[in-house]
């Protein structure tokens, strides 16, 4: 994907002046690609969730990364089984490309808020983070992996999904009106959030 040039155009066209627009970012595509709809999407998010508090063992298991890495049932990356056939295949290669660009990407929007923090990310989001095809390239990578490694993994892809769609909500500032410092600190912090767990899903890659 060519992301840093059409990336950084956007950028810069949107740091003059912060016009919002918020517009859910690729449910059109979603649809077309997966048949579930993003409202149908965090709706299961919401059911695993009452899963999660009802069972707290299960939860802490789903941990991952700094926070929970050894708990009961959770692989740590370098345990992961990876069939590298699969990995070596063209499909797969494209897909772990993408994520590595996405991943990049996220890089390139934390450098732009720090150094301009009314710009509005919104027309990068919309563009580059395809709802659809950003799925189906963590779903492709995913099946590189075996069964056990997955019930981790697929975690991780869910809380991309779930923490870009909060960059998103975010990101929106009413027209005319700065961006404040707590809500600068919140755009941020899910930055910081969506780029841990991108880092986190590529650490299982060899």
């Amino acid at each position: 994907m060519k992301f840093s040039t059409t990336c950084t155009a956007l950028l810069l066209a949107s740091a003059s002046a912060f016009t919002p627009s918020h517009k859910p970012f690729c449910s059109t595509s979603l649809k077309a690609q997966t048949g579930v709809s993003r409202t149908d999407f965090f709706a299961q998010l919401a059911g695993v969730a009452v899963v999660a508090s009802a069972f707290p063992g299960a939860a802490n298991a789903a941990k991952y990364g700094g926070i929970g890495a050894s708990s009961p049932g959770v692989l740590d990356p370098k345990e992961a089984i990876v069939d590298s056939e699969i990995l070596a295949s063209s499909g797969v290669q494209d897909a772990l490309k993408s994520v590595k660009s996405y991943a990049a990407l996220v890089g390139e929007m934390k450098k732009t808020v720090a150094g301009n923090e009314q710009v509005n990310l919104g027309p990068v989001l919309r563009k580059q983070f395809d709802f659809g095809k950003l799925r189906a390239d963590l779903n492709t990578l995913n099946t590189a992996f075996d069964e056990d490694t997955q019930r981790g993994t697929d975690r991780l892809i869910r809380g991309i999904l779930q923490d870009l769609t909060e960059i998103e909500t975010a990101n929106v500032q009413k027209e005319g009106i700065e961006r404040s410092p707590r809500r600068v600190a919140t755009l941020n912090a899910k930055l910081d959030k969506v780029e841990s767990a991108f880092n986190q899903y590529l650490a299982f890659v060899p």
